[in-house]
């Protein structure tokens, strides 16, 4: 059971109040910039691995398992960070994770032989999968309610540029240096980026809610000091009242209240990652199977993955005006829509348009699912941990996701593996207009569940 909360501090309260200015952006820059080089990483291997196949480096068969080990690395990253985050802290996880990935990015740019790329790429795994948890609900922490879906949307608009940045530094950089140098790159952002975060304050929401008071009292006074220099500080809110119910634990999460929640966020991560893994990225093979060329395929995909800022910006722009469950479920229905559409579409002069306009309501959720709602629904002092589990539940659908959709386009076409992705997408809506909670315009300590809602008004 954790400590009790220092009942001086009112970290919430305090925080949620403060007027954003310079200490929200240099949060949200440190945080951003190591969420961007996840992205970035993440899409690298398309390049690389294409690279390392012409070269003679690698055959196809390793580069399969240099993938799966991405994805498997990336569920342990996700469990382990959890738990070091929640007993450690936020900060000392965060530079922990970003030091491994820097360190094995570097030694992979120096690696012998494919197997022990492998194994460096398992490294790299981990640390990304203990960036995307750590990145998300760190910021959850830091900002107000009532603009905090806009804040950490934008966070996904940081991982998803990471996207057309690695095509692009890929095509520039592979041909002139080689693949190797991709690494680098990776590498050494990760460890200039670590070098900075140093500067990056521990969460006193997180302090307090292991019952380091004083120190969580101490940090909110120097960021009340820092705010306080460009803008009037607001009256402080009254701290949200504590019910004798235990501080929630491990074992909470699997009964009563927060079992729902982690119901709905594994089904939502597993939605998410089948549509990003399983339609996404097999879109330059669909197009060449409808019957574009290799060169229209690849341009038809890079005009498409535009959609994923644009969806990401859109998902941020609305979350709080529009609350979380309704962009969810709206999303969702109109990639339902153009899901049925996309696979009687037979002139590729309007694979484009139709393409386009699923891809943007996919990376509206992105931003939704990975971003905003899944570290919302867990109290502070088992944040890290119930958002990692959910993280890996839906990393691990990756796995099977591949063959699943060789087997579908096989055997039914484009349609077949249509008719998974919009079979998930009505699940998803029904769990969440169902069993999810609403988080917008409400500060995180309400949503605990072991103290009683209180009214947050909009600002």
């Amino acid at each position: 059971m954790t400590a009790s909360v220092h009942a001086g501090v009112n970290a919430g309260g305090r925080l949620d109040r403060l007027p954003v200015g310079p200490f929200h952006y240099r949060i949200m820059w440190l945080i951003g910039a190591g969420m961007f080089l996840d992205g970035f990483d993440i899409y690298v291997a398309g390049t690389v691995l294409g690279a390392t196949l012409h070269s003679g480096f690698s055959t196809l068969a390793q580069n399969a398992i240099f993938v799966s080990v991405t994805f498997v690395g990336m569920m342990i990253g996700a469990v382990g960070t959890g738990f070091l985050g929640d007993r450690f802290g936020r900060r000392f996880t965060y530079q922990m994770n970003l030091l491994l990935f820097g360190a094995a990015s570097l030694a992979a740019a120096f690696a012998p032989n494919m197997t022990v790329l492998i194994g460096l790429r398992l490294l790299i795994g981990i640390g990304l999968g203990a960036e995307n948890v750590v990145g998300y609900s760190t910021m959850t922490e830091f900002v107000p309610a009532a603009s905090r879906g806009r804040w950490l949307g934008l966070m996904a608009v940081f991982v998803v540029t990471g996207l057309p940045v690695a095509s692009l530094v890929g095509w520039l950089i592979i041909p002139a240096f080689g693949w190797r140098t991709m690494f680098v790159i990776g590498g050494l952002g990760a460890l200039i980026i670590w070098y900075m975060r140093k500067k990056l304050p521990e969460s006193p929401r997180w302090l307090e809610s292991v019952g380091r008071g004083d120190e969580a009292e101490t940090l909110i006074q120097e960021i009340e000091a820092e705010v306080a220099k460009t803008a009037p500080l607001p009256p402080v809110a009254a701290a949200v009242p504590q019910s004798d119910a235990p501080r929630a634990g491990m074992a909470e999460l699997f009964s009563g209240r927060l079992l729902s929640r982690l119901i709905v966020g594994c089904i939502c991560l597993i939605v998410i990652n089948t549509l990003l893994y399983g339609f996404v990225t097999w879109l330059p093979t669909f197009f060449i199977k409808q019957g574009l060329s290799v060169a229209s395929s690849f341009g038809y995909s890079l005009i498409m993955g535009l959609g994923a800022p644009i969806g990401s910006a859109i998902g941020a722009m609305t979350a709080d005006a529009w609350g979380r469950k309704p962009t969810i479920i709206g999303a969702s229905a109109m990639a339902v829509v153009m899901g049925l559409i996309y696979p009687n579409v037979s002139d590729p002069a309007f694979l484009l348009p139709v393409g386009f306009l699923l891809t943007v309501p996919i990376y509206v959720l992105v931003a939704l699912l990975f971003a905003i709602y899944i570290p919302e629904l867990f109290p502070t002092e088992i944040r890290l941990r119930a958002s990692g589990i959910c993280q890996s539940v839906g990393r691990g659908a990756t796995i099977v996701t591949p063959f699943i959709v060789v087997w579908l386009f096989s055997v039914h076409g484009i349609a077949g593996v249509m008719a998974l992705m919009v079979g998930l997408l009505i699940l998803q809506i029904i769990v969440v207009a169902l069993f999810g909670i609403e988080p917008r315009n409400r500060r995180l300590e309400e949503m605990d569940g072991s103290a009683p809602s209180v009214a947050t008004a909009p600002r």
